[in-house]
């Protein structure tokens, strides 16, 4: 009721408004997926009983800490699309049933990343330091992962495509379908990132395969360019600033 409140308040030519206020079963079917994915990277509630299960311990929140960033990025992403558009036809269904499997078939191989970067590639077993992975794993580690990141934008650009071709049925006004298209380019530009993290992988020497992970430090460089030219475009066609 407080959502359909704020969205009747915010009616206006040059807002977004939420045509969904309150969570259809497909969401709620998402949000209990995305609670299962946050359950399977938590650390164990095991108290340590040594200083080094303790130390692993420690390292293991870190990693769970960015894994529940990404995936409440991924979960964020979904939300607003749905209270945007409130699709839930077939196609609309199908697309977020694949990206739900997406995420959950990626839950443990984003811990084990994330546990190897703060780890240092080790762990402890019975008192011993053991490598996490060989250089001869890395290559495909980096396949796995850029494929992952690939795949997962290119479901929600499919997704923003579709709700833009329901334009009509969904009565977008032109600063929406401003909106919309300009998502679907962000998220295109991620899906040539993933590309890129892949062709990076496959050119560079084998020895330094791992280092293929920093193409994505350029992720903050395209942002910035890429929404600093929407602003622009947006306060010149719109007289607003998204």
């Amino acid at each position: 009721m407080l959502r359909k409140k704020t969205a009747a308040l915010t009616d206006k030519k040059n807002v977004i408004r939420w045509r969904s206020h309150e969570p259809t079963r497909l969401e709620t079917f998402s949000d209990a997926v995305f609670a299962f994915a946050v359950t399977l990277i938590i650390v164990s509630l095991e108290v340590p009983k040594t200083f080094d299960e303790l130390f692993e311990t420690m390292k293991g929140f870190v990693a769970f800490g960015a894994c529940f960033a990404i995936l409440f990025l991924i979960w964020n992403s979904q939300n607003i699309f749905f209270r945007r558009f409130g699709l839930t036809d077939p196609w609309t269904t199908a697309l977020n049933g694949a990206l739900l499997f997406v995420v959950l078939t990626y839950t443990y191989p984003l811990k084990f990343l994330f546990t190897l970067v703060f780890s240092g590639n080790t762990f402890v077993d019975h008192g011993r330091y053991m490598p996490m992975i060989s250089d001869a794993q890395v290559p495909t580690l980096m396949y796995v992962y850029d494929t992952g990141y690939l795949v997962i934008y290119m479901l929600f650009y499919l997704m923003y495509r579709h709700a833009r071709n329901q334009a009509e049925r969904l009565e977008l006004t032109a600063y929406e379908l401003f909106e919309t298209k300009t998502q679907m380019y962000i998220i295109l530009i991620n899906v040539f990132i993933g590309l890129l993290g892949i062709a990076v992988t496959w050119i560079l020497p084998f020895e330094m395969k791992g280092a293929s992970g920093y193409t994505y430090m350029v992720i903050p460089i395209v942002y910035f360019v890429f929404f600093r030219l929407r602003d622009r475009k947006s306060k010149k066609q719109f007289r607003v600033v998204i």
